[in-house]
């Protein structure tokens, strides 16, 4: 079966040939995909009702549809929790700005990265999401809210560049000028630090706001709370960031989780600046979300606001993440996890 909504324009024109169709029904059905966002082929109403069979029979129709919503009573945060054809769940979650919409979506169900904080980890990797799946996950939303997303955040569960064929895809189909057409510059991925993919990324010269999940001035730390730090050290990841901004001219951004007692001391911030002096960056700073699974605790607001007064000395530009979702377990993978566990639990008392 073709996976339909995961084509360019050009792989569908292609098809629509081969169909033995004209050109301009693959520029209706794209509209109606991305743009009109159809639930189905059967809400394609300018396309005969014989090509929409022929489609069925030839076609996965990619439509994600939420098994739980919930609304945050305290800043009015949206988690949907989707479930897959292959009965696999995601989360998705939308932020509401005064600048816009926004959308933090799952790049896998699941997770092999491994760090120490995040429950998106602890049940490892399921499977890699198309690129049709990651689209569906903000035009599920917009239908939703009947509003139109502005900004995307690939860092819900997975890890992007661990899925970098069928995100890079999925990047160019939501940034298409014939779909919702949302501007690279108004997305951000996030990733634990994939060396050679940034590298790769680079090379593409897309205009997305690349943001490092660093959360450790040196690799002794970080290999503590991240695995992935074993194969590829700070050094490492700052040399591939350099080379991305001289690809793209796009400021980087750094991801720090401040957990107490690990690294949230004035020497970890010293030595944090001193290895980011001089980049055009942007540091943000997260007090990490306490997970049940593990022992990890939030740094107090008086030991953030030193470590982010010592970074502005070092001329750096930082910001302190808004808790936004915490009432709903609005951190990566901490819905999909609880859900997990209470069908589990249902299961096993058949």
């Amino acid at each position: 079966m073709v996976d339909i909504k995961s084509l360019n324009m050009e792989e569908l024109n292609e098809f629509i040939l081969s169909l033995g169709e004209k050109k301009f029904r693959a520029k209706q059905i794209y509209e109606w995909m991305h743009v009109k966002l159809a639930g189905s082929f059967d809400e394609m109403s300018n396309i005969s009702v014989a090509l929409r069979e022929k489609l069925k029979s030839e076609c996965a129709y990619t439509k994600l549809e939420p098994v739980q919503v919930l609304t945050s009573a305290v800043d009015g945060t949206k988690k949907y929790l989707f479930q897959l054809s292959d009965g696999n769940v995601i989360e998705s979650v939308l932020m509401r700005y005064h600048h816009g919409n926004s959308v933090c979506i799952s790049t896998q169900a699941g997770c092999r990265m491994g760090c120490k904080f995040c429950a998106s980890t602890l049940d490892g990797l399921e499977r890699n999401l198309l690129p049709s799946e990651m689209l569906d996950e903000i035009y599920s939303i917009q239908r939703d809210i009947g509003e139109r997303i502005s900004n995307i955040v690939l860092m819900g569960s997975g890890e992007p560049l661990d899925n970098y064929d069928n995100v890079v895809k999925f990047l160019e189909l939501i940034s298409d000028e014939n779909g919702l057409n949302i501007s690279q510059r108004n997305i951000t991925l996030s990733t634990c630090g994939l060396v050679p993919r940034i590298y790769e990324l680079a090379d593409r010269n897309m205009q997305i706001t690349l943001a490092i999940s660093l959360h450790a001035s040196n690799d002794d730390t970080r290999k503590e709370l991240m695995p992935v730090a074993r194969s590829y050290s700070i050094e490492e990841i700052l040399k591939a960031c350099r080379y991305f901004f001289e690809k793209t001219g796009r400021r980087l951004t750094f991801e720090y989780s401040l957990v107490a007692g690990v690294n949230d001391n004035v020497e970890g911030a010293e030595a944090l600046g001193s290895l980011l002096k001089g980049m055009n960056c942007h540091v943000n700073l997260i007090p990490v979300n306490p997970i049940k699974e593990r022992d990890y605790k939030q740094s107090d607001k008086k030991a953030i606001e030193r470590f982010k007064g010592k970074l502005e000395k070092y001329g750096m530009n930082v910001t302190v993440r808004r808790e936004m979702g915490r009432d709903i377990n609005g951190a990566c993978g901490q819905l999909r996890k609880s859900y997990k566990e209470t069908v589990g639990l249902a299961e096993g008392e058949r």
